[in-house]
């Protein structure tokens, strides 16, 4: 590279031929990728929640692949340009490139840019919005934004246990299941606890993720858009089985669903009355009066 020093800098032009090449393909390979990478990309779009975050990751995605292309081509100028011709070009480093102020600042207020937009792109997102409190802030946070449709919202509690989950639907007389199924088009409210220690209730293709912590209620909002079967896991390094710590979950029709929790209801109905009332929190420990 030539150096104009501090007067000016002089772009060679294998340079100029790269900047050509990377704006030409990454005009070309972004839209490419947003097509037909975004649609594939994790958690999917079975729920509202998770559309909007595979919106996120089709964003991330976007901006990364022109800095791809720019350091591949980059990568591939340099072992060609600069090959070592014999092993004494091999061991020599080369000449140092000094008094490039313009390229430095350029770099630098490049990166710096990229970096705050992203970081305050992250901390927008991430904000409570209208997925509920689902990280650890209970069913009461300083500030939360409810759907508009929260009132109607379907309430359903999921309890962590080692190791397995259970659900209970206090509209339905506060019936438990070991499985957990909803009815598609339906706003769902999930509160989430524990009875023993902290466990994280995911539902992968849902895209929510909601700790479930002894004592507390942690909630967290959603609406199935399509009707599916998945699984539910834990998050949260829980004991020895933690990795088993799985359970079905369905989405379903309104008219599916009704059948369901009628089934269930008379299913567990001869053991209901051993069940506790139900509550948003459960001890985690019976509770023994001392004599």
């Amino acid at each position: 590279m030539s150096t104009g020093g501090e007067g000016g800098l002089k772009v060679p032009p294998e340079l100029r031929r790269i900047a050509w090449l990377w704006l030409v393909l990454s005009v070309v390979a972004t839209p490419l990728v947003v097509i037909f990478v975004g649609p594939l990309l994790p958690p999917g779009s079975a729920s509202d929640a998770a559309h909007g975050q595979q919106q996120d990751n089709t964003v991330m995605v976007a901006i990364v692949v022109p800095i791809m292309i720019g350091l591949l081509l980059y990568f591939i100028n340099a072992l060609i340009m600069f090959r070592g011709k014999d092993e004494a070009d091999a061991l020599t480093d080369g000449p140092a490139i000094r008094g490039q102020t313009r390229v430095m600042v350029l770099w630098i207020a490049t990166t710096f840019v990229i970096v705050l937009l992203l970081a305050a792109w992250g901390a927008y997102e991430l904000f409570p919005g209208e997925e509920g409190a689902g990280g650890g802030l209970g069913s009461a946070p300083i500030s939360v934004a409810l759907p508009a449709n929260a009132s109607s919202a379907l309430p359903v509690q999921v309890i962590g246990q080692q190791w397995t989950w259970t659900y209970r639907y206090p509209t339905f007389g506060g019936v438990e299941t070991t499985e957990l199924v909803l009815p598609v088009g339906q706003e769902v409210r999930f509160s989430v606890t524990s009875i023993d220690v902290i466990h994280s209730f995911w539902a992968v293709h849902l895209a929510v993720k909601a700790d479930a912590v002894p004592g507390n209620a942690n909630v967290a909002f959603v609406k199935p858009v399509r009707e599916e079967s998945s699984t539910v896991r834990c998050a949260e390094l829980c004991g020895l089985w933690h990795g088993h710590m799985t359970s079905r979950l369905r989405v379903v029709s309104p008219a599916a669903f009704r059948a369901w929790i009628a089934h269930e209801r008379e299913k567990w109905a001869p053991i209901q009355h051993y069940l506790p009332a139900y509550k948003p929190t459960y001890a985690p420990e019976p509770t023994y009066r001392a004599e």
